[in-house]
């Protein structure tokens, strides 16, 4: 699951479904091809994100929702 403290990298190399919702969100997450450094926390703050909770549960939801059979 996605937390505050997942790495960008490992979100783009674990569920790469979520690389269109996260842009959809303000948080590019491949830049050039290459994943971005840091966490989703450090990438919101930098970005001045403030509905980040909002964001981990939507992400959350569509890793769930690709789970099940």
């Amino acid at each position: 699951m996605i937390s505050k403290d997942s790495d960008i990298e490992d979100i783009v190399s674990d569920y790469p479904q979520l690389i269109r919702p996260l842009k959809e969100h303000g948080i590019a997450c491949i830049v050039c091809g290459e994943p971005v450094w840091g966490t989703l926390d450090d990438i919101a703050k930098s970005k001045n994100i403030e509905n980040l909770d909002q964001i981990i549960e939507s992400m959350n939801t569509i890793i769930k929702k690709d789970k099940q059979p």
